[in-house]
């Protein structure tokens, strides 16, 4: 059987591909203010403007092509079970050929009910549509139940359904990769917790990260350059 191994990703796996990292240490996203365009309760301020916000970043997906990273991780699955649990809303890592995503804040090409808010037991599965790079629009209904589309995008304020699935793959993985992200942004940060004792862990980030334990071996490199070393580490095994 093969090994299994979970990679957790964040921006940085992106950023290499053009795609700016969600938070800047000014508050600010694209020029915009996070609270106004990632958080729930500015949908019930101000609908409209992150529709307009969440099209434009769809607009620029489809501009974007996966870089290296992406396409080793999708390579490991030659000699690996891979799992890959992304917090980036992008489609990259399917565009590159990865087969098993868990996306813990949602997708950008898909929307949903505005009704079908993330609670404790999550939301309608049948209430997500794939839209692929076409706008959302004030007046653009879910076939659903009726109701105004929203983003299919887990805000600040809601729930993360998907937390549980991620983090019963983390436990069963014979190897933990962590690329491209802060681990700074909860609950995600976290699911590094839930590895066995005896699992290795890699995490490939040029920055220090405010984790500490022995089991993680940092390759302090970008997502690119990292995931050679990562591949010759194995290789090496």
């Amino acid at each position: 059987m093969k090994k299994k191994i979970v990679v957790l990703t964040g921006a940085g796996v992106s950023a290499e591909s053009g795609i700016r990292t969600f938070r800047a240490s000014d508050g600010l996203w694209e020029n915009y203010r996070v609270e106004d365009v990632a958080d729930i309760n500015g949908w019930g301020r101000n609908p409209g403007l992150m529709l307009d916000f969440y099209n434009q970043r769809r607009r620029e997906l489809q501009g974007v092509k996966p870089n290296s990273a992406h396409r080793a991780i999708a390579e490991l699955e030659n000699d690996y079970d891979v799992t890959v649990v992304t917090q980036n809303v992008d489609n990259l890592h399917e565009r590159a050929g990865s087969t098993r995503i868990i996306h813990l804040h949602g997708e950008l090409t898909k929307a949903r009910s505005e009704k079908c808010f993330n609670d404790r037991d999550g939301f309608s599965k049948a209430s997500v549509i794939d839209i692929g790079y076409e706008d959302i629009v004030l007046g653009d209904l879910s076939p659903y139940d009726g109701a105004q589309l929203r983003p299919h995008i887990v805000w600040f304020g809601e729930a993360v359904p998907e937390m549980e699935r991620a983090a019963d793959a983390v436990c069963k993985a014979d190897i933990l990769l962590i690329i491209g992200t802060s681990m700074k942004v909860y609950p995600a940060a976290g699911l590094y917790r839930f590895a066995k004792w005896d699992t290795p862990i890699y995490i490939i980030d040029p920055s220090e990260v405010p984790v500490r334990d022995g089991r993680i071996t940092h390759i302090k490199e970008v997502a690119t350059k990292g995931m050679e070393e990562f591949k010759n580490i194995l290789q090496s095994k």
